[in-house]
């Protein structure tokens, strides 16, 4: 039960990004370290994914925020804006062009309700 004083994520951002087969565990522990740590930090919760394709690796990270103004405090004035990772252009097939900012409409991941 929320306490009053409890940030309820309202926002999910979601990031996508495919590297080649060969590249994908060291990618994924970049990944990791230097955007997914530091991002968690920062937003109410974060999740990173991972699918091993025949051809592809493909990761997906989602950040949970309590607001559009929240999460423009750590990604920028548009929040829709890819701020990529200094070593990308070495892992990613091709550099992400923008990330989905979706609204949050039912979440029962809490085991509430």
């Amino acid at each position: 039960m929320a306490d009053g004083n409890e940030r309820i994520a309202r926002i999910a951002r979601i990031w996508r990004g495919r590297t080649v087969p060969e590249k994908a565990d060291a990618y994924a522990g970049y990944l990791l370290e230097v955007g997914v740590r530091p991002l968690a930090k920062k937003a109410l919760g974060a999740q990173m994914f991972r699918e091993d394709r025949e051809t592809e690796s493909e990761f997906v990270t989602i950040s949970y925020w309590e607001s559009v103004e929240a999460m423009s405090r750590f990604a920028g004035p548009d929040p829709r804006k890819i701020h990529h990772l200094d070593r990308d252009a070495e892992f990613l097939i091709e550099l992400p062009e923008a990330v989905q900012v979706l609204e949050i409409v039912l979440d029962r991941s809490s085991g509430e309700g």
